[in-house]
């Protein structure tokens, strides 16, 4: 279920297309401790975490 809401996430899109807008902000902010975030982030494969993690720099998984 993690898997399809992350992957579909509108705070996420919001993200994609304005990083520094609030809600982009508020949703960067809210992956550091979501537990979802994190067992959709762990159930990729090394090269998706990888790519994931450049685009958003996101070092706490690496």
């Amino acid at each position: 279920m993690a898997d399809e809401n992350c992957a579909k996430c509108v705070w996420r899109a919001k993200y994609d297309q304005k990083p520094k807008s609030f809600l982009g902000r508020l949703w960067r902010w809210h992956i550091n401790f979501c537990p979802g975030w994190k067992k959709y982030f762990t159930s990729l494969t090394a090269e998706e975490k990888a790519k994931l993690a450049e685009q958003y720099q996101f070092k706490k998984y690496q």
